[in-house]
């Protein structure tokens, strides 16, 4: 009986750019990759078994996959699906492990503060949902709608009523505008803020510096040296920082730096100088206003709103701060912390340039318009007496 010919093979150009991409990656499973070397090879017009010799396989393998492309093109060389073994857990136990990963811990009486697929397995077994299963199975169970118990995101309640209005002043004037009106070459705006509690933690052995194939050490145990408060300025269009360092904080150290910024040009003859700041008990209330605006008559005090801290720009960098300069904290003293932290001041301000606010009113707006929006679905719990817990709400940084 003569010999089956082969089956023709002829590629779209979209297909052959596919398999062409396909044979050579170098992430692609290794028999999708000889697939498709197989498919190009009978397109060129070689011969089953000049096919199998030159990607080392069997002819009849060759004829399959030549013949499963000829069928059903690109799609025909993926894997069929198989039966594999039978479940062993019915819909209804896999719903019931679904349903108790979406419940607190608390509301089972299980103390625990969250689910881990150890604990929820322990617990599917208690409540005889399942004879018997492991933690990998419930990862597997829960990966299939993407449910995390273990993980947390934490969020805070707009508890300010003048959200909107607070909020939209601060990001005119980053847009250089106030109560509609735009801002002249004369008016600058400072956003200002503290970082409490640095400490000097002088290690008890040297730090190490990086190697070959070795990070930097650090050493664990450490001396307490004290701690400062590091107090900070940004001017939001010139990109130009100003400090102070103090032994703590509170309304002193804040008119200290208030000072230090106020009676230098271009702001001591400004026509005005606008200070961002939010809610810290260094300047916060009608009292800190009053105590800034008799000391120096050209400055205008704006609060962010309450728990709202993440529209001060100053918070970027301070987090520079913290990445770049005081971590990993190993100072031998707080002279040696102030000294770093002012050098640092000097190289940023060399090549700082303004941060790039993406944020805008129309975002704020949308923002807002989402929480009503969500306020409007979100159903108020029944909650224990004494308890005073608000409805939840889309994330906001504090």
């Amino acid at each position: 009986m003569p010999a089956p010919r082969a089956r023709r093979i002829v590629l779209t150009a979209a297909d052959r750019h596919r398999l062409k991409a396909l044979t050579y990656s170098h992430t692609a499973g290794y028999q999708q990759v000889i697939r498709a070397r197989i498919v190009r090879d009978a397109a060129h017009g070689y011969s089953n078994a000049k096919i199998a010799s030159r990607h080392g396989v069997h002819v009849d393998t060759v004829r399959h996959w030549r013949g499963r492309y000829a069928d059903e093109g690109l799609p025909g060389l993926a894997d069929r699906r198989r039966s594999g073994r039978p479940a062993r857990f019915t819909p209804v136990q896999v719903a019931e492990v679904k349903a108790l990963a979406c419940q607190l811990p608390a509301e089972t009486a299980v103390p625990l503060s969250r689910w881990s697929c150890p604990d929820l397995a322990a617990e599917v077994v208690d409540r005889g949902i399942a004879p018997a299963i492991s933690a990998s199975t419930i990862r597997r169970i829960l990966a299939a709608d993407t449910i995390k118990p273990w993980q947390h995101q934490s969020w805070v309640f707009i508890r300010d009523p003048d959200f909107a209005a607070k909020a939209t002043r601060v990001l005119d004037l980053y847009a250089r505008t106030y109560q509609g009106i735009p801002l002249s070459a004369d008016e600058y705006v400072i956003s200002s803020d503290e970082k409490t509690s640095i400490q000097a933690r002088c290690r008890c052995h040297p730090t190490l510096a990086p190697g070959v194939a070795r990070t930097m050490r650090v050493n664990h145990e450490y001396a307490r040296g004290g701690a400062l408060a590091y107090l900070g300025a940004y001017d939001v269009h010139q990109a130009r920082v100003f400090s102070h360092c103090s032994a703590k904080t509170g309304i002193i150290p804040f008119m200290t730096l208030v000072e230090q910024v106020m009676t230098q040009q271009p702001y001591a003859s400004a026509r005005r100088v606008f200070w961002v700041a939010d809610n810290g008990s260094s300047h916060r209330g009608q009292a800190a206003i009053d105590h800034l605006t008799r000391r120096f008559p050209n400055a205008v005090m704006v609060h962010t709103p309450v728990h709202a801290s993440w529209l001060n720009q100053i918070e970027i960098y301070v987090s520079i701060v913290g990445r770049k300069v005081l971590t990993p904290n190993d100072f031998t003293s707080l002279d040696q912390v102030e000294d770093r932290l002012t050098a640092f001041e000097q190289r940023y301000n060399a090549t700082a340039r303004p941060f790039r606010w993406k944020f805008t009113p129309a975002d704020l707006k949308d923002l807002i318009a989402r929480i009503e929006q969500h306020e409007q679905k979100e159903q108020n719990p029944q909650q224990p007496s004494g308890c005073d817990h608000q409805p939840a709400a889309p994330a906001l940084a504090a």
